[in-house]
């Protein structure tokens, strides 16, 4: 990757924080809890990262997720991403979690909250990157077991600064969340919701119009909608756009197809942010090289995807 590049000050906003576990950190956590895992190595496991689509990613990212155990494993995760931010000069993040991942298996809803919220402060004290934390809902989930998470996040209000909606898109609408959404606005927090990755443009719209998110993530379907590529452009809604993971999930079979920078010259306020890296080849340094390698990203292409980023933040 170029200095300039590398040197260039980001935020990220589309980080789930279980997809950074990397294979290395997921073997030593599985070691500490004396869990068994199917694979027999670290190769073993990343050759299993070869996916067809999003469906395919998550089985192996919820079974991934299972190793994490305890407030230190929490802890070791968060703190190994923020780590790559600091060599990457981002600056500011805004991961998600999914509580509901881990308070199925039966963890206890603080003590995730308690290892990531230590990871995030001493990220800010030591590494000097802010922070602003998203819970996440599982779309593939009812509505109501949204509404329960919610419910145990309210003792710790204070802890996030929005609510965000993840996990299977085809076939789980925004609209199926709308009372839950509404009940997070009014407590105070901002919406960003996942729509337009596998999903429609009606997703996008759904999102904004029922969700009323003040971020799309992914997006990139939007352009197949070009009055809601209108709308996006005048009300200069940002999207978290995820190249590598894209290529990975098959959004796009190359990076030169993807189509982020044509939505960047045409007033879009995009940013360049890595999903869940450990599992789609890169972090936001490496987002930013693939697209300066394959789509000839300029300098100040680049700079204004970084400036977006910033401006972006919701904290």
């Amino acid at each position: 990757m170029p200095e300039w590049l590398n040197a260039l000050p980001k935020a990220e906003l589309h980080l789930h924080l279980e997809g950074s576990l990397e294979p290395e950190l997921l073997f030593a956590l599985a070691e500490r809890n004396q869990i068994a895992l199917p694979w027999s190595d670290v190769e073993a496991l990343r050759a299993a990262y070869a996916f067809n689509n999003l469906q395919e990613f998550l089985d192996l990212y919820y079974a991934g997720a299972n190793v994490l155990r305890t407030e230190q494993d929490f802890y070791d995760l968060t703190w190994a991403y923020l780590q790559r931010c600091k060599a990457q000069n981002v600056i500011h993040v805004e991961p998600f979690f999914d509580p509901q991942t881990h308070t199925d298996r039966g963890i206890p809803f603080e003590v995730v909250l308690r290892g990531i919220q230590q990871a995030l402060r001493d990220g800010e004290q030591q590494l000097g990157i802010s922070h602003g934390l998203i819970l996440s809902f599982l779309r593939h989930l009812p509505e109501d077991e949204a509404f329960k998470t919610l419910e145990q996040a309210m003792p710790f209000r204070d802890a996030f600064i929005g609510v965000g909606l993840d996990s299977s898109e085809k076939g789980f609408p925004p609209r199926l969340f709308e009372r839950v959404f509404a009940k997070a606005r009014s407590e105070g927090l901002h919406a960003v919701a996942h729509a337009g990755e596998e999903g429609p443009p009606e997703y996008i719209w759904e999102a904004l119009d029922l969700l009323k998110i003040k971020r799309i993530d992914h997006g990139v379907r939007a352009i197949e909608d070009e009055r809601l590529m209108q709308r996006i452009i005048d009300e200069q809604i940002p999207l978290t756009v995820c190249p590598l993971s894209n290529i990975k999930l098959c959004v796009f079979e190359h990076m030169g197809q993807h189509n982020i920078l044509e939505m960047l010259e045409r007033g879009v306020k995009v940013t360049v942010n890595s999903d869940d890296p450990a599992y789609f080849g890169g972090y936001v340094g490496e987002n930013f090289a693939a697209l300066h390698e394959h789509l000839g990203m300029t300098e100040a292409q680049a700079r204004r995807l970084a400036q977006n980023s910033l401006d972006a933040r919701l904290a």
